[in-house]
């Protein structure tokens, strides 16, 4: 099955709903790469640490969950190993870099 994904713009009209429907931001890039650009209130749980940090996901996973990274590797394939465990995820195409070009052009770039 295919991972869903939302664009740029979607998530962030999606961000600006209600509080209790705006999706969970998990990102899945590693510290360093937070600290040069992220969506405010993302979650930052690094690629390789998700499996073990699971639960922390699942326990504020009780809205949708949007899972992103640089460009949209990573965050696809988090995406899909959140789905194998029974958390709905989906994966924003193009990553923090597609949010800074479609969303937030002051956002820095790497």
């Amino acid at each position: 099955m295919p991972v869903r994904e939302v664009s740029a713009h979607q998530l962030a009209r999606a961000l600006e709903g209600p509080e209790a429907e705006r999706p969970l931001v998990l990102d899945v890039r590693n510290p360093d790469e937070v600290r040069v650009a992220s969506i405010p209130g993302s979650l930052n749980v690094p690629l390789q640490e998700l499996p073990a940090r699971l639960e922390e996901v699942r326990e504020v996973a009780d809205r949708p969950v949007v899972v992103l990274c640089h460009l949209g590797v990573r965050s696809y394939h988090a995406a899909a190993f959140l789905e194998s465990v029974g958390i709905s995820a989906a994966s924003l195409r193009g990553g923090i870099e597609g949010w800074a070009v479609e969303v937030d052009p002051r956002m820095p770039r790497y």
